[in-house]
């Protein structure tokens, strides 16, 4: 049951967004309309609770893109809301649908493209907000991922015969693709992967630990400290020249190696908030498992970025090429943007070994794990190649869309035209459908309602786009809390910041008061200052306590901040040595880790930089007071 007080919060910035309607749209709309619109929005939330902004608005909003791409019409009756009178759109919000749709419920000629990124705004500012899931959605989301294991072994017999149809015809001889033959479109995709793994040697790597949770739980500063080391890994990667500092690490744990196990341990299933729509599921990988994956997921990332086949079209830590493909789409309705459901999960081991070239698969085996433990203790073994969780996942999912699609493009220019990052791909309109087919002929699934293969809208990688125009909504996602929080502090101040950079005005100043009510002075951008700023801060809210700090010639101000309280954990002298070697390299803005090692005060020499004893435990960030 959501608090009274947090549903008048909610509907506060509903009614704030309403109120910002006629000057961001530029429509006349009277003080009456406004009131109205506020009275029934009200209503329904009191009545049906949060749900009608995180569900129903939201449900609206997926129904109003999809007229957006001329893939359906909108029927309000439908959707729980009443018609427009003579029309099929919505009364509520029926100005603005009413510049944007015909009486119908279709697409007008010439939509008003503003209204199209005011009506989003209101629909989906709640879609993502993080408010506790249930019992029932947990289920969900576990029987979901049973049941993905259930259809890949039912796959496996498919890839073993493509496997042998591949001997069978040569698989190393290119020869032209008639229609969307799957022993064609794999045999291509293997010569696309050798081409990019040719000069790449799977050995070559710097393993490290990562920043999530691992299956067998230690901490960080345990996990330099080895007790189980599979077999499989070791005899891809030896235990001398991978798991540990130098030979006299080696000389001096030898006595301790007949105690170290060599069985290849499970993952474990974990359950992480996501949204109100339910939570993540993610798989923490054994200690050993994800020391190494570590190590070859960013060799490959490093590798794919810099490779001539890849690098234009595979992309791993940009997201820039993608969301202006999605801008291009939008605007001429050239290039289309397809979304996979349930990426990850979807990709068999078989898969994998079916494209791979030999040399890469077997260190690719060596290092996923077999199987995962549920919450509920059952183990399960994997058919996929590895679930999200692990770092190998992600570098591979996007190795497996690229080549299966580049594999099976009709010509140069569609082949040039590919975009893949992740589970979010671009590619010519006038090959989406055989891209569809194609990619579900292996096992992958597209999920048809958040792709955009019609119309003049497309969305990607987290920017939504109709006729050239960037219309993606502000989605809020932490829960505001009336008690003093690191996380509220920072997100609210980044949700004002996004309303008043897109001129929604009596919501960035309904969320600085409210700031500043809990917070006191909170300092502006104008101010320079390292800490979280607001864009615009009254004279009389700005923070009041300076100083003039002389070794520095400059002047300082007292304000929030957030910082991450130090740890400080022994850890024995060669454990130190390995993590040195393997991290000192790292500049600290790039540190991915999730445990920070540098502070304020270090030097900036090479000797000063690395803290052995010094550890940051993640999200457990605090505000502090300091001068900044």
């Amino acid at each position: 049951m959501v608090p009274t007080n947090s549903l008048e919060d909610s509907y506060t910035i509903i009614a704030a967004l309403i109120q910002s309607v006629p000057h961001v749209s530029g429509m006349a709309i009277s003080p009456r309309s406004i009131n109205l619109t506020c009275k029934k929005v009200r209503k329904r939330l009191h009545a049906e609770g949060m749900g009608f902004l995180t569900k129903t608005l939201p449900r609206l909003g997926k129904a109003f893109d999809k007229v957006l791409t001329c893939s359906a019409k909108l029927n309000a009756a439908e959707l729980g809301f009443k018609p427009q009178d003579g029309c099929e759109y919505p009364k509520l919000f029926g100005e603005l649908f009413s510049q944007v749709l015909c009486p119908d419920g279709g697409l007008l000629p010439s939509p008003n493209v503003q209204c199209v990124s005011v009506l989003r705004q209101l629909l989906f500012v709640f879609y993502k907000y993080e408010l506790p899931y249930t019992d029932e959605q947990e289920q969900i989301v576990l029987e979901r991922f049973e049941e993905t294991e259930r259809e890949l072994a039912t796959r496996k017999a498919f890839f073993q015969k493509l496997e042998e149809d591949l001997i069978v015809r040569n698989s190393y001889r290119r020869r032209p693709i008639i229609g969307n033959d799957p022993v064609a479109i794999a045999r291509e995709a293997r010569i696309l992967l050798s081409e990019v793994f040719a000069t790449f040697d799977p050995t070559d790597i710097t393993p490290r630990h990562g920043p999530g949770a691992v299956a067998t739980k230690q901490r960080l500063w345990a996990k330099y400290q080895w007790s189980n080391v599979a077999e499989r890994i070791t005899d891809k990667y030896p235990l001398d020249a991978y798991f540990y500092a130098s030979p006299g690490h080696v000389c001096d744990a030898y006595r301790s190696f007949a105690d170290l196990k060599q069985e290849s341990l499970p993952a474990r299933v974990c359950l992480v908030p996501k949204d109100s729509r339910g939570p993540r599921l993610i798989s923490a990988e054994p200690v050993d498992y994800q020391w190494v994956q570590q190590g070859l997921g960013r060799a490959i990332v490093d590798h794919v970025e810099r490779h001539w086949t890849t690098r234009f079209n595979v992309h791993f830590t940009d997201q820039h090429p993608n969301q202006l493909g999605a801008l291009l789409g939008s605007s001429q309705g050239k290039y289309s943007t397809l979304d996979l459901n349930e990426a990850s999960d979807r990709v068999s081991i078989g898969l994998v070994r079916l494209l791979f070239p030999p040399h890469i698969y077997e260190y690719l085996d060596a290092c996923r794990s077999l199987s995962t433990v549920l919450p509920n203790g059952k183990e399960l073994k994997l058919e996929k190649f590895a679930p999200m969780g692990s770092s190998l996942c992600f570098p591979i999912l996007a190795l497996t869309i690229w080549a299966i699609l580049t594999a099976g493009a009709p010509d140069a220019d569609t082949r040039e035209s590919i975009l893949v990052y992740g589970d979010d791909v671009i590619v010519p309109t006038a090959h989406a459908a055989n891209a569809i087919e194609q990619l579900e002929s292996f096992g992958l699934k597209v999920n048809r309602d958040k792709s955009c293969t019609t119309g003049l809208f497309r969305e990607s990688c987290g920017t939504d786009a109709f006729q050239g125009v960037d219309v993606t909504p502000v989605r809020l996602r932490t829960v505001w809390s009336s008690a003093r929080s690191p996380d509220v502090y920072c997100s609210w101040i980044a949700y004002a910041n996004a309303f008043y950079d897109k001129q929604y005005f009596p919501v960035y100043d309904l969320i600085v008061e409210r700031l500043h009510r809990l917070y006191g002075a909170i300092p502006g951008d104008d101010m320079s200052l390292m800490c979280p700023s607001l864009r615009f801060v009254p004279v009389e809210w700005r923070p009041t306590r300076r100083r003039y700090r002389k070794s520095l010639q400059r002047l300082e101000y007292n304000v929030w901040d957030v910082r991450s309280p130090s740890i400080n954990k022994y850890m024995d002298g060669w454990s130190m040595l390995l993590r040195y070697f393997i991290e000192h390299h790292t500049p600290p803005e790039s540190c991915t880790d999730g445990y920070h090692h540098w502070n304020e005060t270090d030097h900036l020499h090479d000797q000063n930089l690395f803290q052995v004893g010094s550890y940051t435990s993640r999200q457990t960030s605090m505000l502090v007071r300091r001068w900044r």
